[in-house]
């Protein structure tokens, strides 16, 4: 492709410039015309070269006009069609957020022109509240018609949600496809589906095409223009050197004009080539969290780039209103350790105190639950690939359970704290962070001193932004604020919990620090058994 057309409908006098910018950010004016038909209107068309974006950079056009009156409409950016269209399905899964999925369902539905390239809609639901109970879903239902195809099944996650539309797609043959991934909570742009559809259409090669992330809560900030992962450490969503990063689109000198390079793109919206999938197996049955991640790079290791298409987007639930204190940390913990050991020489050793450190923080905050969680994430990662073979489901339950036996994990109306009046929780601002060459010293006094028992008694209150490990460790009671702002946690000492935590996990974290090589390697040797369509078949109970 070397050349992009600006067309539009414009009717009266006016300027119109077409500007680019370079990769640094520089403007210049790449064509110009003017407009002066009075009342009439006309359709404008202005090729533009694109030969010159290597490095990145962007197109705009900036409409000028003095006394006159200038309208625009239908206003479009164009290229050469491909020799072929492939065909396009979009799938969403979805669990228990009946009335969500059917928002985004009417979204796409109600945009005819999104509409028109997409030759199915697949919905898969795992949930016992079904979307197909709801008014709304049911009069979308019967205004795609077969176009819609309506699946239950077991709640897999989203791993096992959009893993099933691939699978439906590839099951069919014919032509390579594009298969749009969509979260069920998003609040839809059906043009998002436009322009990653045709752009992946006009790649070279087949590409994973990935949507940008807008905040549903801060709706001018994008949450990132491309994204890696620390595998090591077990870092998900390390923004790429240069990309834009919670900053508002508004802002000209924060827009993306330098072209990155992403790992993967959260499934939150994204699209994957058929190609793909007969090349590198399906994804894996990890039930959810860094089943992206894991995809993006195996994808990557067999010549299939991730691109992450500025101007494309969904808006989606903040991160940062979301306590890191749940239960799907179990399954962002291990499946981080899978698949770092899938694509790097994973160091058990490095892991393990990394681990070991963070266990310390947990129990010094009085957070039992995160330390148990951690705990049995290790534990279930050593216990290799077999305890994936049901796609999740044992885990997902079983966590919560386990993690409701510590009271802390559960969250309480801020009026109505148990044995706490309103007038009693404080608010209790943290101190300065501890120099970082102090830092251990300070969490081995923290840990001697909650051992002890000689700290504070509380109750205090501490803001979720003041919630460090040095902080709450303190107190031996503290009423802490939830990341979602809707309610509180009620973190208690308990000595009994620490040793048996403490205990259970020095055990495993030893485990870890030797077993990981060959542990690594039996996860190894089950990727294509597991990502198999065999397999897949086989959890959800369909013929091959």
């Amino acid at each position: 492709m070397t050349e992009v057309v600006f067309q539009a409908t414009v009717a009266g006098a006016g300027r119109v410039d077409l500007v680019a910018t370079d990769y640094k950010g520089h403007q210049r004016t790449m064509a110009s015309t003017t407009v002066d038909s009075a009342n009439a209107s006309t359709r404008l068309s202005v090729p533009v070269a694109t030969t010159q974006f290597l490095d990145g950079g962007a197109l705009f056009v900036r409409f000028t006009t003095t006394s006159s009156e200038l309208s625009v409409q239908d206003a479009e950016w164009t290229v050469a069609a491909p020799e072929k269209l492939r065909p396009t399905s979009v799938v969403i899964c979805t669990f228990n957020r009946a009335d969500d999925c059917a928002n985004t369902v009417a979204a796409m539905a109600d945009d005819p022109i999104a509409l028109l390239g997409v030759d199915n809609v697949y919905v898969v639901d795992q949930g016992t509240d079904q979307v197909q109970t709801r008014e709304k879903f049911q009069r979308v239902a019967a205004e795609l018609g077969d176009k819609l195809v309506y699946i239950t099944q077991p709640n897999l996650g989203g791993a096992g949600g959009f893993t099933r539309g691939l699978y439906e797609v590839q099951g069919k043959g014919g032509d390579p496809a594009n298969v749009i991934f969509m979260d069920d909570d998003v609040l839809c742009e059906p043009e998002a589906i436009v322009r990653m559809n045709s752009f992946a259409n006009m790649t070279v090669e087949p590409a994973i095409i990935g949507a940008q992330m807008l905040y549903l809560l801060h709706p001018d900030r994008v949450h990132v223009g491309a994204e890696v992962a620390n595998l090591q450490k077990l870092e998900a969503g390390v923004h790429v050197k240069n990309a834009v990063s919670d900053k508002s689109a508004f802002k000209r000198k924060r827009q993306q004009d330098v072209r990155v390079d992403a790992g993967y793109n959260g499934w939150w919206s994204c699209l994957i080539p058929s190609e793909i999938v007969g090349q590198v197996g399906y994804p894996l049955p990890l039930f959810f969290q860094w089943d992206d991640i894991e995809y993006g790079y195996r994808s990557r290791a067999n010549g299939f780039a991730t691109v992450t298409l500025p101007g494309a987007a969904v808006w989606h639930a903040d991160f940062a209103w979301k306590d890191w204190d749940e239960w799907h940390r179990y399954f962002n913990l291990r499946n981080g350790m899978i698949t770092a050991a899938l694509h790097i020489e994973l160091d058990g050793r490095t892991l393990a105190k990394q681990l070991f450190t963070d266990l310390l923080r947990y129990l010094v905050s009085m957070q039992y639950g995160m330390a148990y969680t951690l705990i049995k994430s290790v534990e279930d990662f050593l216990a290799g690939p077999e305890h994936l073979l049901d796609g999740g489901m044992d885990a997902a339950g079983s966590i919560r359970r386990e993690r409701a036996a510590y009271g802390e994990t559960k969250r309480h109306n801020a009026n109505d704290v148990p044995g706490v009046r309103p007038a009693d929780m404080f608010i209790t601002p943290a101190g300065p962070t501890p120099n970082s060459k102090l830092e251990f010293a300070v969490l081995a006094k923290r840990v001697l001193n909650q051992w002890r028992g000689t700290v504070d008694p509380g109750p205090v209150a501490i803001s979720a932004d003041d919630a460090h490990w040095w902080h709450v460790s303190l107190f031996s009671h503290a009423i802490v604020t939830d990341r979602s702002q809707e309610g509180v946690r009620v973190r208690k000492r308990n000595k009994a919990h620490a040793v048996e935590l403490l205990r259970r996990g020095v055990a495993v974290l030893k485990r870890l620090r030797t077993e990981t090589p060959a542990v690594a390697a039996s996860y190894r040797a089950a990727v294509p058994q597991l990502t198999s369509r065999e397999n897949w078949a086989r959890l959800y109970s369909t013929d091959v």
